[in-house]
């Protein structure tokens, strides 16, 4: 059986800078398939969203 590979492609450099600045007890959460959501997915997955609530911004809010 094949494995499955991670895409080709580069990450975002924003989005592989502010993976690395979470927390470490954060990333001990974060399972293979929600890192690569992190990295490369528009739309993440909610167990992913779930676990980051505390540092995410939403763009669209005015305050």
């Amino acid at each position: 059986m094949e494995e499955k590979k991670t895409p080709d492609r580069e990450p975002d450099p924003d989005r592989l800078l502010a993976l690395k600045s979470l927390p470490a007890e954060v990333m001990a959460r974060l399972t293979k398939e929600e890192v690569n959501a992190f990295l490369f997915e528009e739309v993440w997955p909610d167990s992913l969203q779930d676990k980051l609530m505390g540092y995410l911004v939403d763009e669209g809010r005015e305050e």
